[in-house]
């Protein structure tokens, strides 16, 4: 029996987690979806996330969130980061960070799911090499499921890439997130792997990637410090949906979604 994921893009705000509530339904329906992933890093006022913003989400039918370089950004979360099981940072981490890189989730049929979580480290943080971890990773996953998703938070589109290629047929899918904006080269590697650069972003399109233009364009312009707020209108959510074949790991289909807010 293929298994059928649902993999939404950064969620901004509480746009992005309105677009979620109003809109994730009519996809699990109408692709027939078992398992539903999302980063969540951006989830609470467009920076970092918190357990009521986790609950929320997975009020909507959410069961598994995957995060990156804004998953420190709430202070008060840190203990909510390191003990919630459904709720995961970049595997790439130094030894003692606060909560897990990866999880094993399980559709309503007994399929078990695995989701890993790196982050980039070209214009980004200077943590562990993502490849090398993802190897070690990615080796330990396959010994509970051959069904492998990797949500790779990177900036660089030459990164993402390579790894992709990188960890083709060896993992079910590799979707990059971070950038916010929705790439157009989803496809299956030859080695079977699902990869798209990246999947986008859940919240408002009349903005600069989630935020208010006026306030990214007076940050470009003055080079000072300001205060970034979430902006709300034209509400769309980015997504990606892969069939997977259970036994052998390998991606049967990849189609990119986008949806505007109802």
């Amino acid at each position: 029996m293929p298994v059928k994921v649902l993999f939404i893009a950064d969620i901004i705000g509480k746009p992005g987690r309105l677009a979620v509530s109003q809109e994730l339904h009519r996809l699990v329906d109408r692709y027939s979806i078992d398992i539903v992933i999302a980063n969540g890093e951006n989830s609470a006022g467009g920076f970092g996330i918190t357990e009521e913003t986790a609950r929320e989400l997975y009020s909507y039918g959410i069961h598994l969130l995957t995060s990156g370089n804004h998953i420190w950004d709430k202070k008060e979360s840190l203990d909510f980061v390191r003990r919630e099981e459904k709720l995961i940072r970049p595997a790439n981490y130094p030894a003692g960070a606060p909560g897990r890189g990866s999880a094993v989730i399980q559709t309503a049929a007994g399929i078990q799911v695995a989701v890993l979580n790196l982050e980039g480290r070209v214009f980004m943080n200077s943590l562990d090499c993502p490849f090398r971890v993802a190897e070690k990773e990615v080796e330990s996953l396959r010994e509970i499921t051959p069904v492998v998703i990797v949500d790779f938070h990177a900036e660089a589109t030459s990164e993402k890439m390579a790894l992709g290629s990188f960890l083709d047929g060896k993992v079910s899918a590799v979707l990059g997130t971070h950038t916010h904006v929705q790439t157009a080269d989803e496809r299956l590697l030859p080695g079977g792997t699902a990869y798209m650069t990246d999947v986008g972003m859940t919240g408002s399109f009349d903005s600069v990637i989630g935020i208010r233009k006026e306030l990214a364009i007076e940050k470009f312009l003055s080079q000072l410090p300001v205060r970034f707020e979430v902006a709300k209108k034209d509400i769309r959510m980015n997504c990606v949906a892969i069939e997977i074949d259970e036994i052998s790991g390998k991606a049967l289909w990849i189609e990119r979604i986008s949806v505007a807010c109802r």
